[in-house]
Parts: structure tokens; sequence; C-alpha cells
């Protein structure tokens, strides 16, 4: 332990240096290191769909979309658009301070921790990555130790494409977390859960330091089948993806439960069985398309949510367990007590609890009883059903008509608000979210009014020259008729 705490020491040491020195400020720098990161994934895509298997049994048609190809297409976004990010923006004053001049100014916050999560152990360290270094920050990366085929491959790739004395990653699970919240950081980025969030941000508040935390909730959906009648083949296999196809649900932005009326939730458990069959077969557990749970831990947690014998009542569908296999079937729940566990905490895993409402409009108050979700998605084409989430519940981020695309989207900040997290990145978001907007003003000294008194107050003085200022503006405007 003492050796690693000279390993983290040095570490920072070096990257302060790094920083000081103003190598990371140029954006030349920033643009060689983001396209060694392009570079780096299109060179070891099939060591990385190899490691993402081994650690969470991923097909490699998962592993691209949801993450290499993610990371590359966030990375291409960063080189494209830096010089328009980096640019001053300047500002229009109000012409009270003419003829000053003001502009926006971003600047990186210097030595950057980001702590990713393991359910996407590649993306959730190389995207915020990007982001930290975009804004020029040397960054210090801390992968997920419970994906350790993933933490292992980064460590060793990164320094052999990227800056290592601006860049490095750092291996180990909680005790070598506690150890890195022990110094000062210019900035943390943690994605996991709201519990682990806590720690780290009461960590940072020794220091003051900024924190963006991605955490997760219990993210409902909600299907108005009236409205969406004619579409709802669709709505299933939607929902199916959303719950089964990422990572096997254990993803912050998965469908957590839905939210129907108890007329159409029959039909709509009907129509789940056969998608699910058509996604993974018969025998999921044998399809090689259905991701395995993490940990036996996880495994355990989520067994114990199924154990309860009031949520064994309600399985409909699935529930069975492979603990060698770490496998759990794609399982289905009707009305589960709503003070059960399952009910009250994020499943992150493959079990999809729907809950039966008398009127579709009641999943308003249901929502807003809970801690604001992550994400809300609502398949509705109710115009009043949509104004109605969007003024009467909290969240992250609502997406109408699908799920989870709002996480692919660069146009689109993501993050969570309340429990679900703070602050907001991706895309140009990444590159505000690891700056520091500083404001530039530059007055003149052209004018003046002179004092015929003692300047005991300073402060009242310049008041005064700025109105007789702004007066005298608004006269000349006035002769010349350009303002009424």
């Amino acid at each position: 332990m003492e050796a690693m705490k000279e390993t983290v020491e040095q570490s920072l040491r070096e990257m302060r240096e790094t920083f000081e020195s103003g190598r990371t400020r140029s954006v030349k720098w920033r643009k060689t290191q983001l396209g060694a990161i392009i570079e780096m994934v299109k060179d070891n895509e099939d060591k990385m769909c190899d490691v993402l298997f081994q650690d969470l049994g991923k097909h490699s048609t998962e592993a691209f979309r949801d993450e290499l190809g993610f990371v590359i297409r966030s990375a291409t976004t960063a080189l494209n658009c830096l010089d328009k990010w980096a640019v001053p923006k300047k500002s229009n004053l109000p012409l009270l301070f003419y003829p000053a001049k003001g502009q926006v100014v971003s600047e990186p916050y210097g030595t950057v921790l980001v702590l990713s999560s393991w359910n996407f152990p590649i993306s959730l360290s190389l995207d915020p990555l990007i982001g930290a270094i975009s804004a020029g920050n040397t960054v210090l990366l801390k992968a997920s130790e419970l994906s350790p085929n993933a933490s292992a491959f980064l460590a060793k790739a990164i320094p052999s494409y990227l800056d290592t004395k601006a860049i490095k990653v750092i291996e180990g699970g909680p005790d070598v977390a506690t150890i890195l919240l022990q110094h000062q950081w210019d900035k943390i980025f943690f994605t996991g859960s709201p519990r682990i969030g806590k720690i780290i941000m009461a960590a940072a508040a020794e220091h003051l330091t900024p924190v963006t935390l991605e955490l997760g909730g219990k993210c409902p959906t909600i299907i108005d089948h009236r409205s969406v009648s004619k579409d709802m083949k669709s709505v299933v296999k939607r929902i199916s993806g959303g719950k089964w196809g990422s990572c096997s649900g254990q993803a912050c932005i998965a469908v957590d439960y839905v939210l129907v009326e108890q007329s159409f939730a029959s039909s709509l458990i009907d129509m789940l069985k056969p998608t699910i069959k058509s996604f993974f077969g018969e025998n999921p557990k044998e399809s090689g398309c259905l991701s395995r749970i993490v940990s036996k831990k996880h495994f355990q947690r989520l067994s114990r949510l199924l154990n309860d014998p009031r949520v064994q009542a309600s399985i409909v569908y699935g529930g069975s367990m492979d603990e060698e296999k770490l496998y759990v079937e794609p399982t289905i729940l009707l009305d589960p007590p709503l003070d059960s566990e399952i009910m009250n905490e994020e499943i992150f895993g493959p079990i999809l609890p729907i809950i039966t409402l008398r009127d579709i409009q009641e999943s308003i108050g249901f929502i807003k009883s809970k801690p604001k979700p992550l994400a809300i998605y609502a398949f509705t084409k109710d115009e009043n059903l949509k104004t109605r989430i969007l003024s009467e519940t909290s969240s992250g981020s609502v997406t109408f008509n699908d799920v989870m695309i709002q996480y692919m989207c660069d146009a689109l900040p993501f993050g969570g608000v309340g429990e679900s997290g703070i602050g907001r990145y991706h895309g140009k978001y990444s590159f505000e979210c690891f700056s520091h907007e500083k404001a530039i003003m530059e007055g003149s000294l052209a004018m003046d009014l002179e004092a015929r008194y003692p300047p005991w107050n300073s402060f009242k003085l310049k008041f005064i020259r700025l109105a007789f200022r702004e007066a005298y503006f608004k006269l000349i405007l006035l002769m010349l008729g350009l303002k009424k």
C-alpha cells in the first residue's frame, strides 16, 4: 500500500509539472492525443472485443455498438470541432459598458481524476478522457477492478499511444480509490452508483474540488397504449432492447420498470414473451447474445431481489438463474409489491417489473413519488401527456417513443439531476465539463467623469460615470432617430 501511495504521489506530481509547462494547452497537442485514441481503438478492435467478452460476456456486435464505435465517434467529433470549441467567445456587452469589450475564454481545470465504471469499461473510461484531453487537462484514469481484463488492457495500451507524462492509468480496487481521493485534484469525474457518488463528493468537499457525478436510478417507461396502438410491435421491440439488449440490463439508462394501464398489461406480456425469444432464442443462456452478470456479488444481489416470496409470486416469465455461469434469465414481473426492495433500488439486471395503473395519467404522480431518475421514457402521441411529463416531472433527460438513444447523441447533454447525478457531458458538453469559462473584460480610458468632491465612495462614482455614459449615448441615438 505504501508503494501505491508513492506511485500516486509521483504520478500526480509529474502530471502537475506537465500541466504547468503549458504543453497540454496547445490545440495541436490535444488533437494529437485525440487522433491517438482513435488509432488505439482501431488497432486493437479484436483485443477490446475479447476483453469485453471475458469480463461481461458481451457479443462483439454489442461491444462495437456500445463501446468501440461510440468512442471512435466521440473522439472524431472532438477532433473535428476542437478549433471551434476552443476559440474565445465574444460577449455583446450592454451599452452601459461601452466602449469596453468582453469575452469568455475556456481554460482547462488542470489535473483531473476520472473514475470509470465496469459495465461499459472501455467507453466509460475513454469518453470522459476525450473530454478532459479536449479541454487541455492532464488526466489520471482509474478503471474499474470489476472488469479486470478491460482495466489491464487500458493500463497497457494507453501508455503506448498517449503522452505518458500527461495521461496515466492506475489499476486497483476501493483501497486505491481511497488513496486517490485523499489527494487534491482540480476536477473529479465519476461514473457509478449513488452510494459511491456520495463518498466521492464528501472527499471532494475537503478540497472544494468540482465534481461531475454520472450516477443512475430507476428509469421508468410509460406506455400510453391507446395513442400508440398501431405501433405496439415497435414499442415492444424497443423496450426489450432497452432492457435486455445492452449489457443485460446492467446500464444506468436501461429501462428499469414499465408503467401501463391495467387493461393492457396482459397484452403487453403476451407481446414481450415472443420478442424475447426472437432476440435471444429459446435458450438465452446458450445464445451468446446476452451479457452475463458481472460478478458473484452482483448475481447474489439480483438473486436476493427475486427470492423475496412476494416478488417470486409476481413472476410471469423467466426467473431462472445459474450462479456458476453468472446467468439470470430475462424475467418479467407483474405488479411486484411497491414496498419491495426490487421496486426501491436500481435493478441493474435483466428483470423487468410491469406496474399497472387505472389510468396512464397516474404515471406522473407515480414517477414524482420516487427519486429523480436519470431518464424517463414515454411511448405516447398524446401531446397533453407529453406536456405533463415535461412540466411536472424532473429527470436527467426525457425521451419520447424510443429508449436509450439520447445517450448516443453528441448534440445533447447527458447527465442526471438530484440522486441521478451532477453535471453533464458528451460532445461539446464534455469540453465544457472539463473547462472553466473565464470572463475577460477590457475597459477603456477614453471617457471619464471628473469628481468635484472627495472620492469617498469610488464605487458610487463609477456607477455615476456609467449612468452618465449610457444617458449620453441614448441621447445620441435619439438625435439620430435610431431609438424611439
